[in-house]
């Protein structure tokens, strides 16, 4: 083969290979996320940053803790009220707004999601520097709340619920004819972002969840010994209806 044909070829393969990366990452964004856009807030004080608007809150009084709560991939964050009954009365909640979710804006990416949970956590760190602040997460919001354990200075405490341990294998489970994993690579992975972490772990699992199965769950919470984990008699979404989900530190 001439080298102008060879040439020619590896062009071809470089910008097929573009093309199908490109896709396949927009492919993902559209069956990974489910953003809303409503401009309601549910009765929640509005959680600014620098001016931007990053959240929303349940404030306390001289909390005895701070919470930054991760959310699942649909809606968004107002529509989280439902979780603040696990929570203490006595704890400041915090619900984290993703990039391209509700009215902020944004794009909707690991990076994107990742660095949004990394700022919120800061500034609460900052804002309260005498008291714990922990993270508990729902679903997808796993995988940026569990980056957090790599920080200098990680969350006193995590709270997983129905979470997976590794993004891949989820996909491999779920749609194992397609290429998941180039669609997925680089993903979330919560068993590797928790090693090292030696704080304490609650895990809530969901024994009749259809989005992720609960064996997920049960990887995860084995992967780290110090472990707690609670089997919930619910499916994905109605997890909040059980009287075993309590949000605490300790």
């Amino acid at each position: 083969m001439k080298l102008a044909a060879v040439g020619k070829l590896v062009l071809a393969l470089l910008i097929f290979s573009t093309l199908l990366v490109v896709g396949c990452q927009a492919l993902v964004r559209k069956v990974l996320f489910y953003p809303t856009h409503h401009a309601g807030d549910e009765g929640l004080a509005h959680w600014m940053h620098e001016g931007r608007l990053i959240g929303f809150a349940r404030h306390v009084d001289d909390p005895q803790n701070v919470w930054l709560l991760l959310h699942g991939n649909g809606g968004q964050a107002a529509d989280r009220r439902y979780a603040l009954p696990a929570f203490s009365d006595r704890d400041a909640v915090f619900i984290l707004e993703y990039p391209g979710y509700g009215q902020r804006s944004g794009r909707l990416s690991r990076a994107s999601f990742d660095a949004a949970a990394r700022e919120a956590y800061e500034s609460l760190r900052a804002q309260f520097p005498d008291k714990p602040v922990s993270v508990a997460t729902e679903s997808v919001g796993s995988g940026p709340g569990a980056t957090l354990a790599r920080l200098a200075k990680p969350p006193d405490k995590f709270v997983f619920i129905v979470p997976f341990d590794d993004l891949v294998s989820l996909g491999r489970e779920k749609m194992g004819w397609l290429p998941v994993g180039l669609m997925l690579a680089g993903s979330w992975n919560n068993v590797e972002s928790m090693k090292g972490y030696r704080g304490p772990v609650d895990v809530f699992g969901a024994e009749r969840d259809e989005i992720i199965p609960v064996a997920h769950a049960r990887r995860l919470a084995e992967s780290l010994p110090q472990a707690k984990f609670v089997l919930l008699p619910s499916g994905h979404n109605d997890w909040a209806s059980e009287p075993a989900v309590v949000i605490r530190n300790p």
